[in-house]
C-alpha cells in the first residue's frame, strides 16, 4: 500500500467517462488503498466528452486525450508517462487498447470479459509485451476474503474430492426492453458492442471465473440453453449452463437478468466427498461451511479460523465491520500495483490473467455453439 510508503503507480484510463458506472468503480478501488494516482484518461470516444470528463476529474489538459491511440504514443514517450492504464469500455472495444498499451510497455487493466469475439482473445493472448508489461483482468469477485478462505478450503482437502458444483448470478434489471437512455443497458443489448453474448458475458463469465477460482477444477465440456425472453433483444437474457469438468465433477450455471426481484445474487456453493460451502455475494462477510455428520460452521471475514495467507491478506478492519464490492474490487487493484512493484510474489496466483480471459471467451464461445446445437456436449478445446 502507498500509505506504508510504496510509491504511488501512475495511472492513465480508457473509457469510464461522465455517467459510466464501471469507470467510475474502477477509480474508488484504484484510490482505496493509495496504490494510484489518476493522471491521464481517454475517457470517451467522443470528443467533447473526453475533453468534459478529464476535465471533470481535474486532469491537465495536455493528458486529456481524445483517442486512445495518442495516449499510448505520447505517454510511453514521457519521462512522467502512465505506467498502467484501465480499460472500461463496452466490450467490442478491449482488444484495441489492450494491444496497444501491452506494445507500448504499458500495465493493462482490463474489464471483462477480455474481448468481444475468441479471435481477438487468442490474438491479444499472442501479443509480446513490451519491457515484460503485465495484464490483470478484473474479475473482481476473486477479491473477496472468503472466496480466498474458500479456495484455500478446497485446496486444502478440507472437502474432500469435489463432486458438485453450483454457480447462480441473478438479476432483474434487463427484464423488459432496454430504455434507449441507458447507456449501460444500450451497450449491453447490443451484438455489435457486446459481442455475440449478453447475459453470458456481462454476468455469465463471472459466475464461471467465480466457480473455476475456489474450486480449481479444469471445465472439459458444456451443455448449453441460452435464451432472450425479451421481445426483439438480439442477444441471451437467461443461460442455464452444465458443466463437466476433468476429474468427474459436475456442475450447473444459472445466469439471468430477467429474473424479478434478484438484484446481484451471485452465490456458490461446492460439495466434495466429505464436505461442503456456500457463500453469496450480498452477503460476503458470512459462509458457511458443512461436513458430513457435523453441525454447520459460520466462517466470517477475518474471523478466528481464517487461513492466512490468501483469506487475511486483504482484510482492512477487523471482523463484524462489513467489507463489501468496492474493496474486493480495490483488493485486485492494490496487490497488481505490488506485482507491478516488482513486490507482489505471492499475490501472483490470486490475480485473473490473461490467460483466465481466454478462457473466459472460450467458455461464452462454447456455450453459444452448444445452445444453438440443442444443448449438445461441447468441448472447450474444441471452439
Amino acid at each position: 500500500m502507498a500509505e506504508n510508503g510504496a510509491r504511488r503507480i501512475r495511472l492513465g484510463m480508457v473509457g469510464g467517462g461522465t455517467g459510466a458506472f464501471i469507470g467510475y468503480v474502477h477509480r474508488i478501488a484504484s484510490r482505496l488503498d493509495g496504490d494510484y494516482e489518476l493522471v491521464a484518461g481517454a475517457l470517451s470516444s467522443r470528443p467533447e466528452v473526453a475533453r468534459e470528463s478529464g476535465k471533470n476529474l481535474g486532469r491537465a489538459p495536455d493528458r486529456i486525450y481524445t483517442s486512445y491511440e495518442e495516449m499510448a504514443k505520447k505517454e510511453a514517450a514521457r519521462p512522467d508517462g502512465i505506467e498502467a492504464v484501465s480499460i472500461v469500455t463496452p466490450n467490442n472495444m478491449h482488444f484495441g487498447p489492450a494491444k496497444t498499451f501491452l506494445e507500448a510497455g504499458i500495465h493493462v487493466i482490463c474489464d471483462k470479459p477480455l474481448t468481444a469475439t475468441l479471435a481477438d482473445a487468442r490474438a491479444l493472448a499472442a501479443v509480446k509485451p513490451k519491457n515484460g508489461a503485465k495484464f490483470l483482468l478484473t474479475h473482481n469477485y476473486t477479491g473477496y476474503p472468503l472466496v480466498r478462505q474458500a479456495r484455500d478450503l478446497v485446496k486444502s482437502g478440507a472437502l474432500g474430492k469435489l463432486r458438485v458444483v453450483q454457480v447462480e448470478y441473478p438479476q432483474d434489471w434487463l427484464s423488459t426492453p432496454a430504455d434507449p437512455g441507458n447507456k449501460q443497458a444500450a451497450w449491453r443489448t447490443d451484438p455489435k458492442r457486446s459481442g455475440a453474448g449478453g447475459a453470458i458475458g456481462d454476468i455469465g463469465t463471472h459466475a464461471y471465473n467465480l466457480a473455476r477460482f475456489v474450486t480449481g477444477l479444469k471445465t472439459d465440456a458444456v451443455s448449453a440453453d441460452l435464451q432472450s425472453f425479451v421481445k426483439g433483444r438480439k442477444v441471451d437474457d437467461n443461460v442455464h449452463i452444465l458443466l463437466r469438468f476433468a476429474g468427474g465433477a459436475r456442475g450447473m450455471l444459472w445466469a439471468s437478468q430477467v429474473a424479478p426481484g434478484n438484484e446481484n445474487g451471485l452465490q456458490l456453493r461446492v460439495y466434495g466427498e466429505k464436505a461442503g460451502l456456500s457463500w453469496r455475494q450480498d452477503n460476503p462477510n458470512q459462509m458457511w461451511f458443512t461436513e458430513l455428520g457435523k453441525p454447520a460452521q459460520l466462517l466470517t471475514r477475518g474471523g478466528a479460523i481464517s487461513q492466512p495467507p490468501a483469506a487475511s491478506m486483504n482484510v482492512r478492519i477487523p471482523g463484524g465491520h462489513p467489507e463489501g464490492y468496492l474493496e474486493a474490487f480495490a483488493t485486485l487493484y492494490s496487490q497488481f500495483a505490488a506485482v507491478i512493484r516488482g513486490e507482489g510474489k505471492a499475490f501472483v496466483p490470486l490475480l485473473p490473467t490473461l490467460a483466465d480471459g481466454v478462457e473466459g471467451v472460450e467458455f461464452i464461445t462454447a456455450s453459444i455453439a452448444s445452445s444453438k446445437n440443442d444443448g449438445k456436449w461441447t468441448k472447450l478445446s474444441e471452439v
